[in-house]
């Protein structure tokens, strides 16, 4: 109805403009004292163009088009169709005078088409001026009118804008902004790094100079916001920006959708706060789509720890290549049902399995495989806190080691086309209890491949931002709480990746894996932990140690200031994906390989907790040389090491 009824207005609104200029032509024509003889042929002429118009008008779609967001393109549409119209009305008017002989008209009459351009243009320019430019009244605050409510709880308080890009981007920003309803934002000023534009205005705006201006204009100015407007600008581009705005107080946003602004669809929710993936100073990963979906939508894919931030990730974009059949294996049966329904929701075509199993169960995961013989199988399953698997030693190597050993094994027994274990950086010169077990984890996977038909291979990255037990979610739930913001040390480093960043790797990997390889990922220059916490802090709009205070409490157990992704020994090449390189480490002599793992299989049911977690650590060193977890003191032989190191029976598994 409501669509009706805007159609009937703007007719009748263009029908008027009509009848008036015919009226106005006739008017001029006579000198306003129109002569009896053509009196009469007023409403014909009015009834004829009034006709043409509509049809022409109709045929055109002309009254599609919101009028207040007229641009050029409706102005020039409106040009087509007038000349269209008057060759309509030549017609019409040529048919009137055979019909009717005593219809005669001045010739000036055909003026009238020009009257009605300048007025329906003028119509619709008068709508967008008003659109623009008057006042709009601001939007009730959330439960404005129920009872006892906080009617201005929620309302940003009003701040100075300046925008980054003086391009089509920014103009569309200035003027959604300017225009909105939403106005806790006022636009001032650009900056844009082009001369050409320097000192220059823009919707009334002066464009003060390039990016390096940012923060004088922020004084200048007193800007409380910042939005960049640079949606087609690379990342290493953004970023540079990023880190000149970070300099000021101003809350920094975002415009992030190229497409958008190509189609004009600029809307004030579009505009985003920035994120720490904004801040990660390189390029994202480009997948070649075709290529992945030829090798793996006809296969039967198992994805181990499919619950969790990495696994759960890496069933979401496996789905979009369409597999035959997706596995999705984990031992949490709440993460694994959430899993199940997102991707059903998304993908309901896709033949999916959930498995509730637990990897540490050999004889359950040998049934898993026996059943659905998948033939492409990630390994994502892993206990990854490095405090608490300093603490639990055992479990770390009953998970991360056994329980890898159990689903290796399995893939090389059922004909596993190719395997993908993955690690971590933490594995590589690893201080931690965490972090030798995934060294240990990738030896196991080394030694498989070398005697099996099944490709292994290893994905070795950095943190992940947001992932579980990542410092991102600890700061952001500090900062909600106030603070503070605790970080181990002020020198401390890490590399970081995205979710997203994080599975795309691993799929490549698992495309370009032939057998024995660690992939690795150039990850950039890496961040300082105390800068993260800081940039967190700042993005949450507050003040680092004045609304937020930052406290240094020490490195934990089995921590390092920096993280590596390659051991010296391990050489490294590039492949033919873009920042994706590969190295093959040495491999452990085998005999004392199996005998170390089946010694670290029995030390739990062995040894006492307190001892145990020795003897894993001593054994850790021998398999992993340069594990830094054990003290001076630690390492010299005790009572239980000489049982330990006795000969036993080690049962040999099938396939290693």
């Amino acid at each position: 109805m409501a669509k009706r009824m805007r159609l009937i207005r703007m007719a009748l609104l263009d029908a008027g403009i009509v009848a008036l200029s015919v009226w106005l032509v006739f008017s001029f024509r006579f000198d306003f004292h129109i002569p009896q003889a053509y009196l009469h042929m007023v409403p014909i002429a009015i009834g004829i163009h009034g006709a043409v118009h509509a049809v022409c008008f109709f045929g055109y779609k002309m009254y599609q088009p919101l009028w207040r967001y007229t641009s050029m393109e409706e102005l020039l549409l409106l040009v087509k169709t007038s000349l269209l119209t008057l060759a309509g009305i030549i017609v019409g008017n040529a048919a009137a005078h055979i019909l009717l002989p005593d219809y005669r008209l001045p010739l000036s009459l055909y003026t009238a088409v020009g009257y009605v351009f300048l007025g329906m243009a003028g119509l619709r320019l008068i709508s967008r001026f008003l659109h623009d430019y008057m006042p709009a009244s601001p939007p009730a605050a959330p439960g404005a009118g129920d009872k006892g409510s906080q009617s201005t709880a929620h309302t940003p308080a009003l701040g100075n804008l300046l925008i980054v890009g003086a391009g089509k981007a920014g103009l569309l920003v200035a003027r959604e902004i300017k225009h909105s309803r939403y106005k806790f934002m006022r636009p001032v000023a650009f900056v844009d790094d082009d001369p050409a534009k320097q000192q220059l205005r823009m919707m009334g705006l002066p464009i003060i100079g390039n990016r390096h201006l940012i923060p004088e204009a922020v004084k200048r100015f007193d800007i409380a916001y910042i939005v960049i407007a640079l949606p087609a600008a690379s990342r290493t581009a953004v970023t540079e920006i990023l880190e000149i705005c970070k300099t000021t107080p101003a809350r920094i946003k975002l415009l992030p959708s190229m497409t958008d602004i190509l189609n004009g669809k600029i809307a004030i929710n579009m505009i985003r706060e920035v994120s720490v993936n904004d801040l990660l100073s390189r390029e994202p990963v480009k997948l070649p789509f075709e290529e992945i979906r030829g090798s793996l939508e006809r296969e039967t894919i198992l994805v181990t720890g499919a619950g969790g931030s990495i696994g759960g990730e890496l069933c979401r974009q496996l789905a979009a290549f369409g597999p035959r059949e997706l596995l999705l294996l984990g031992h949490g049966e709440n993460s694994i049902y959430s899993i199940e329904q997102e991707l059903r929701r998304q993908f309901p075509s896709l033949p999916m399995v959930p498995i509730i199993a637990d990897i540490q169960d050999s004889n359950r995961i040998d049934s898993v495989f026996r059943k659905h013989r998948p033939t492409v199988v990630y390994h994502a399953a892993a206990h990854k806190h490095v405090p608490l698997m300093e603490s639990n030693p055992l479990e770390a190597i009953k998970n991360n080691v056994l329980g890898t050993r159990n689903v290796a094994e399995a893939s090389d027994r059922y004909g596993v086309e190719r395997f993908i274990l993955v690690s971590s950086d933490k594995a590589v010169n690893p201080t931690s209890i965490m972090g030798a077990t995934k060294r240990v984890a990738e030896m196991i996977v080394q030694h498989i491949n070398a005697s099996s038909s099944t490709a292994f291979a290893t994905v070795r990255f950095g943190n992940v931002l947001g992932s579980r037990g990542s410092v991102i979610p600890l700061f952001q739930k500090q900062i909600e709480n106030g603070g503070p913001v605790t970080i181990t040390h002020r020198d401390m480093v890490r590399y970081f990746m995205t979710i997203p960043e994080a599975a795309q790797l691993v799929i490549q990997a698992s495309v370009l894996a032939q057998g024995g390889e660690v992939f690795v990922l150039d990850m950039g220059k890496p961040v300082r932990i105390y800068d993260l916490a800081r940039d967190l802090i700042r993005l949450s709009g507050l003040e680092p140690d004045q609304d937020i205070p930052i406290v240094v409490t020490g490195i934990r157990p089995g921590e390092k200031l920096y993280e590596e992704l390659l051991t010296e020994e391990e050489g490294l090449t590039v492949t033919k994906c873009d920042r994706i390189l590969v190295s093959a480490p040495p491999v452990f002599p085998h005999a004392e390989f199996i005998q170390l793992i089946g010694l670290l299989e029995q030390i739990g049911s062995r040894y006492e907790f307190a001892a145990g977690s020795l003897q894993i650590k001593k054994l850790l060193k021998q398999l992993v040389p340069s594990y830094l977890g054990l003290a001076e003191e630690e390492m010299s032989p005790g009572p239980a090491d000489k049982k330990l190191l006795h000969p036993v029976k080690v049962e040999v598994h099938a396939g290693t």
